[in-house]
């Protein structure tokens, strides 16, 4: 049974509408305070941290409110990156955290993660627990006037939060010498971030830590690259780190201006840690994450294991095989010798600690070969199949408008199970880019029927026949095939059954993500003639 409120990664919404106004923090706030408390101590303690939204102001009130209500003490920290609440949650013994922040979604979405005193996410298990608990009644959670909670801020957890940081790392961990280009994304980071940075010596270049409320994620972080590239080339510096709104996920340029993503990371750490001895069983991604990372760490003989998507799954499979590396494609990597979910800043760190000695971030990254894979969220009102046929569609008109740069015949074969998709298909007929379009009847995955077909039509003598419109060739045998020759292009939409993958899920109830995975690949075939090719 799906959770009522919960998703993926907390509670997320637009503002004022949904599950994400006043009246639904104030009671997001009471039923996990009541949920949390602790009777066996003196002094129940909540802390709660946020990103730069403008809904923010409004959001954090309600929460504190519902909070005191139910008799939680409550400490503000304001903007702080996701897993600096998880740390502070666990380094002042709360009762539980609670981050303000819609991650990477713009600005006029916010929403909710929960911490328990451990520092972790909660379990589905305790998710609905709570969720139960919002549905009650709200009278049965209120506390007695004289146990209601107070509300202090803490001004210093920017601070405390890079000491924490720090710590983990060798006090002679230095550095000086280096250029860092840091995107903040006008997030939770914009503080924290450049001032980690330059507390241990490094030349800072900076944008996006200039927040106003409606900034946050535009054109910037870590869903937008271009951001870190541009300033990795103006500066020429040694590496570029781009974050997203709440901070616990991290891309990274090089100092060539190439983007590394998630799995590039991991790869990279995962080789490292193994060639010191620190990977403990090996490493966890998602039903997301690239084949080309499942091969390479195949091929290292690094074990390898997949859970859904979401951190807090990578983090309970993490668990539950003992391993400490976890992590996505989108940049939540959690390094379980030292956190308890994703944290860029501290990915940061352990990266440019690789590079200490001089080494170059292009020479750590681009270890595999991605396979060709499209990740796109989509916002839906229906349902997933629905969702999948969208972004179907975009996959199939991006390689077919592509197809038009390789070959000036505007007639075209396609093969491969995926073309049996006749919505596409009639959509591709009113697109009208090609004068006549063929399709095999019976298109197996591996192409050999648009061979037998090929093959057919062409009397045998398709593998040697001239890509060119009008000319004769000859077969195998010496013999001359027919002269009405037209060049076709052949567009594979085949996959590796091992390869393949369609997977869906959502975070937040409006929006689907999907991932469409396997060798997608297109290039010139011979030709055969044209009289004999039906349209569809």
């Amino acid at each position: 049974m799906k959770n009522k409120y919960f998703g993926t990664d907390g509670i997320r919404g637009t503002v004022n509408q949904g599950n994400i106004t006043g009246e639904k923090f104030f009671k997001f706030g009471l039923a996990s305070g009541t949920y949390f408390k602790n009777q066996k101590k003196n002094k129940q303690i909540a802390i709660i941290a946020k990103d730069t939204r403008l809904s923010g102001y409004t959001l954090e009130p309600a929460l504190v409110s519902g909070l005191t209500s139910a008799g939680m003490h409550v400490y503000t920290l304001g903007p702080l990156p996701t897993n600096g609440l998880a740390m502070l949650t666990k380094k002042m013994r709360a009762n539980m955290g609670i981050m303000i922040t819609a991650s990477h979604n713009p600005f006029y979405d916010n929403g909710l993660k929960l911490f328990g005193p451990d520092g972790l996410k909660l379990s589905d298990r305790i998710e609905k627990k709570i969720e139960k608990l919002i549905d009650s009644k709200i009278v049965k959670n209120l506390s007695e006037p004289k146990t209601l909670g107070r509300v202090k801020r803490l001004e210093d957890a920017n601070d405390i939060y890079i000491k924490i940081l720090t710590e983990n790392f060798p006090k002679n961990f230095s550095l000086k010498g280096m250029k860092i280009a840091i995107d903040c994304a006008n997030g939770a980071g914009y503080k924290s971030g450049p001032k980690l940075l330059k507390s241990l010596g490094a030349k800072v270049y900076e944008c996006g830590t200039s927040p106003n409320g409606l900034n946050i994620n535009f054109n910037c972080g870590s869903t937008f690259p271009k951001k870190i590239q541009s300033l990795v080339k103006k500066y020429r510096t040694h590496l570029g780190i781009s974050l997203d709104g709440d901070a616990d996920r991290i891309i990274i340029s090089d100092e060539k201006g190439n983007i590394i993503d998630g799995d590039q990371i991991i790869a990279m750490l995962a080789t490292r840690w193994k060639r010191k001895k620190i990977l403990k069983g090996g490493v966890i991604g998602t039903l997301m994450s690239n084949y080309g990372l499942q091969n390479y760490l195949k091929n290292k003989k690094i074990n390898f294991i997949r859970a859904k998507v979401g951190d807090r799954y990578v983090k309970e499979k993490m668990q539950k095989n003992n391993f400490n590396l976890g992590g996505e494609q989108s940049g939540h990597i959690i390094l379980g010798k030292f956190a308890t979910t994703g944290d860029g800043l501290l990915v940061a760190l352990e990266v440019l600690f690789s590079m200490r000695k001089g080494k170059k971030a292009s020479e750590l990254f681009n270890l595999f070969k991605l396979t060709p894979q499209i990740l796109e969220n989509i916002k839906v009102k229906a349902n997933i199949a629905s969702s999948a046929q969208k972004i179907y569609e975009k996959i199939f008109f991006r390689i077919i408008d592509k197809s038009l740069n390789y070959n000036k015949s505007r007639n075209l074969v396609l093969s491969g199970g995926c073309v049996m998709n006749c919505l596409a298909n009639g959509k591709l007929i009113k697109h009208k880019v090609y004068k006549k379009i063929f399709i095999p009847y019976c298109p197996g995955d591996n192409g050999g029927a648009i061979g037998f077909q090929a093959k057919y039509h062409s009397n045998g003598a398709y593998t040697q026949m001239a890509a060119i419109e009008g000319t004769k060739a000859n077969n195998t045998d010496g013999q001359q095939t027919d002269g009405r020759i037209t060049s076709f292009l052949v567009l594979f939409l085949t996959v590796k059954p091992e390869s393949c993958n369609l997977n869906a899920s959502s975070s937040d109830r409006q929006t689907i993500n999907i991932s469409l995975t396997g060798d997608s690949f297109f290039n010139k075939r011979s030709s055969f003639p044209s009289y004999e090719i039906d349209p569809f």
